[in-house]
């Protein structure tokens, strides 16, 4: 396990490498106090201070050095512009020369973690420390690599290796050090109280039996949110089963319970003035005799009937289920996260998880909070006047549009009928992996939203200081 801890520390004035940042606009006037030599290593090793370029230069005495590294806007650090030096940079201690990485922070732990539970490195690599002299920041950015990497390695296990027990099993592993509770509904005992989520996972084999997983924790006395993520672990398309392409990546269908289980675990590490009530409905959708099948009609928690026209637009049927039974608690503010619709990434690529929102100052204020902390989301409609495409002939509603129009509108409008009217809700389609590395975030799963939602909370309830 990444020891995150120990690559952010007080600066107590120890003995480290500094790190000079240099703009590309600035870099004549940086060199013009430079030494002769040094402008000719810095010359010979072709830098010119564009972000993530890195040069090393001697220093005073045997055994020193320094780092020069090119950054977009040395005034504000953003989370992954020191991510490629922890990335590169031998083992050993270093500071900035001047400020404080501030937000950088993020990206310094994060460069150095590795999803390494399949593959054994041939030479292992110590940290690489980075001092600050802003003491009160460390934690809180410990807290925040821990979640993400909690969510890249969810993420990233295979489904064999990350079942709902296992699932199950992370969430008791978050919840122990809190003291919080956490209550399950397993298997047949789902069929009445949770039917839909029963009748997605039936077919699994009994290890992979599904289940919804409840976590409370916080003052009751406080204002209760609700946190809801969709945990299908590996997602076939049941009976409308998935090209083998299409199934490739499905692993990363818990992707959503990933999410909800790390902004759990950051809000209870920050003590969150709340009555936190996280769900996460875990079901593999898989082939068997008793699959569910398109044309079956589903009764609901809510008790609106459901018709299948699709077994692979099962996400928001477990998650209708979820939605309802939170929404029984009458919290003030309900969040979901789902790996739900290849109609979002088609509408905004793999970076953006597509926002909804049934309150409009809510979903500004969520953009705020995106912005401020570099993790955007993009709003898309609710837009009513597409509840039609989910019309049913026999049922309330069906579950699966027809004609392939605005899929993740009217997978959101489904959801929307399972969430109180008067309750602020929060949907976001996330897709909780990176198809390319980028300093900082390698390929595979990753956190898309969480720290947005994070800020959004902090901003709420976080008590002023």
């Amino acid at each position: 396990m990444t020891d995150f801890a120990d690559m952010i520390k007080a600066d107590t004035g120890q003995p480290a490498h500094p790190i000079h940042l240099v703009e590309a606009k600035a870099l004549d006037t940086w060199l013009a106090s430079r030494p002769e030599q040094r402008r000719a290593l810095l010359a010979a090793q072709k830098f010119r201070a564009k972000p993530n370029e890195t040069a090393i230069l001697p220093g005073e005495r045997d055994g020193d050095w320094m780092v020069v590294a090119g950054v977009a806007d040395k005034a504000a650090l953003g989370p992954w512009c020191l991510a490629r030096l922890a990335e590169t940079l031998p083992e050993g201690r270093y500071r900035l020369a001047e400020g404080s990485p501030g937000a950088a922070m993020l990206g310094w732990m994060l460069g150095q973690h590795r999803f390494d539970r399949y593959r054994r490195e041939d030479v292992p690599v110590g940290p690489r420390q980075l001092l600050t002299s802003d003491v009160a920041r460390i934690d809180p950015a410990v807290d925040l690599a821990r979640a993400v990497a909690l969510v890249r390695d969810l993420v990233n296990t295979p489904a064999a290796d990350m079942g709902p027990a296992e699932l199950e099993a992370a969430t008791e592993a978050v919840a122990k050090p809190f003291g919080a509770t956490v209550e399950v509904t397993r298997g047949d005992a789902l069929a009445h109280g949770y039917p839909m989520i029963h009748a997605v996972g039936r077919a699994a084999d009994r290890h992979f039996a599904p289940r919804l997983i409840e976590l409370n924790w916080g003052d009751p006395a406080a204002p209760r949110i609700a946190i809801v993520g969709k945990g299908i672990s590996f997602d076939s398309g049941g009976l409308d089963i998935k090209p083998s392409s299409g199934m490739r990546l499905m692993k990363k269908d818990m992707g959503g319970a990933a999410h909800a289980l790390a902004l759990a675990q950051l809000i209870m590490a920050a003590r969150l003035p709340v009555r936190l009530h996280l769900l996460i409905p875990a079901a593999e959708n898989a082939i068997s005799g008793n699959a569910f099948r398109p044309g079956d009609v589903l009764r609901s928690r809510k008790g609106l009937t459901v018709e299948i026209g699709n077994t692979d637009a099962e996400g928001r049927l477990v998650l209708g289920d979820a939605l309802a039974r939170a929404g029984e608690e009458k919290p003030e503010l309900i969040v979901d996260f789902a790996t739900l619709t290849g109609a979002a990434r088609v509408a905004v690529g793999p970076d953006l998880p597509a926002l909804f929102a049934n309150d409009d100052r809510l979903a500004a204020d969520m953009a705020q909070a995106g912005t401020d902390v570099d993790d955007p989301t993009w709003r898309l409609p609710l837009w009513e006047g597409y509840a039609d495409m989910l019309k049913s002939d026999i049922a309330d509603i069906n579950n699966a549009g027809e004609g392939g129009f605005a899929g993740a509108i009217t997978a959101a409008l489904f959801l929307q009928r399972f969430v109180p009217e008067e309750t602020p809700w929060l949907h976001l389609d996330t897709f909780a992996w990176r198809p390319s590395t980028k300093p900082g975030r390698p390929k595979g799963g990753e956190a898309l939203g969480l720290r947005a939602a994070f800020k959004l909370l902090q901003q709420r309830y976080q008590p002023a200081k």
